[in-house]
């Protein structure tokens, strides 16, 4: 089914005005990272060092005087959470604003993504907070979705933006994923603790108003065009958060037919999206896929035709970051910004995919 933001008339379509991103400032190589949890299982240092991710910033246990790292409690990683999901949410927002000369007070509508742990109040509060906003700001709280909850995001700020036009609306996706992490000699944890990293991202929307922009000089970035999703029910359980009892804790379930089950239905999501719009998928110059691991990305390219080059940046981002949950498509937006190669007129599909399962898809065109 498609989502909220159906279709948008291209002159009036909200506009992705910039982008933040932030991580914390330890980064682990995989080799240290099995090092530094004396992890000397075969299987599970193969799916450590055979998932195409050279380093992931992340925040650590403390060590024991011994150099082990100490068991972290559900409630210590609660604590993580709620630490983490604010300093990088902060720091990724500022970053953000600063990028497109807007002021914090500006804001008039903020909406944030976590789904590695649990807050109430929830992170857009603590982050009014903290950075001291406009006690005023609409606000809205996404939780629980998981990876492909930035994209279920940009629809509802995008609805917001184009309903209040030249005022700005921020999403804010905060995911300290090491807060999920349980530390067992299983397969299923090996999987999720190879993977992920922590990260942040902040992305600006706006739709045109009276005085675009309010005012500034008008900023070079696409419109959001349209989205469309499916849930595939009966993979429900395919990618879920749930309580370990054995480790007394909640923790990321993965299975293996994942990459399997997206490439079965990525098809159908782009051909319903691109549906009505007269375009095709060679018409689409940016790919800006969900850094979902290896085997997710390469089911995508095989099953939409596409190159390593079109992923370049979901691949460089899986490389140098992991998997960071909802925010990873802003991280690979960010670098697409950066190489400084999108013309006007360039239309991009942004991709992300998670519990639910689901996928998800927006097209955008500069």
């Amino acid at each position: 089914m498609t989502a909220t933001l159906d279709r948008a008339p291209a002159a009036t379509a909200p506009r992705i005005l910039g982008v933040g991103t932030a991580v914390p400032p330890e980064h682990y190589s995989q080799e240290e990272l099995l090092d530094l949890f004396g992890i000397t299982d075969r299987k599970v240092r193969s799916v450590f060092l055979l998932g195409s991710i050279q380093q992931r910033s992340l925040v650590l246990p403390p060590a024991a005087p011994d150099g082990t790292r100490l068991r972290e409690s559900q409630g210590d990683l609660l604590d993580k959470h709620k630490a983490w999901a604010v300093s990088m949410g902060s720091e990724a927002l500022a970053l953000c604003l600063k990028r497109i000369g807007a002021a914090l007070s500006e804001v008039a509508y903020l909406c944030c993504v976590t789904s590695t742990g649990f807050l109430t109040p929830g992170l857009s509060a603590l982050l009014i907070r903290k950075l001291g906003m406009d006690w005023h700001t609409a606000r809205a709280d996404i939780v629980g979705m998981g990876c492909n909850a930035g994209l279920n995001a940009l629809a509802v700020v995008g609805n917001w933006a184009a309903a209040n036009p030249g005022r700005l609306a921020v999403m804010v996706c905060s995911e300290a994923c090491s807060a999920a992490y349980t530390m067992d000699s299983t397969m299923r944890t090996a999987v999720v603790n190879s993977l992920f990293g922590d990260g942040a991202a902040a992305v600006a929307v706006m739709a045109d108003g009276p005085q675009p922009n309010n005012g500034r000089k008008r900023l070079a970035g696409p419109r959001i065009l349209k989205t469309s999703s499916v849930t595939i029910v009966d993979a429900i359980d395919a990618m879920r958060y749930d309580w370990d009892r054995d480790q007394g804790r909640f923790s990321f379930f993965l299975d293996p037919q994942i990459p399997y089950l997206v490439g079965a239905h990525v098809e159908g999501v782009i051909d319903r999206l691109l549906d009505g719009t007269s375009l095709r998928r060679d018409d689409v110059a940016h790919w800006l896929v969900h850094s979902g691991g290896k085997k997710v990305i390469d089911a995508v390219a095989v099953n939409l035709g596409l190159t390593r080059h079109d992923l370049r940046h979901t691949i460089t981002v899986l490389r140098d970051f992991g998997n960071v949950s909802s925010g990873s498509f802003l991280f690979s937006y960010d670098r697409l910004l950066k190489e400084g190669v999108v013309r006007a007129g360039d239309y991009g599909v942004l991709m992300t995919m998670g519990p639910g399962s689901t996928i998800e898809s927006a097209l955008i065109q500069w």
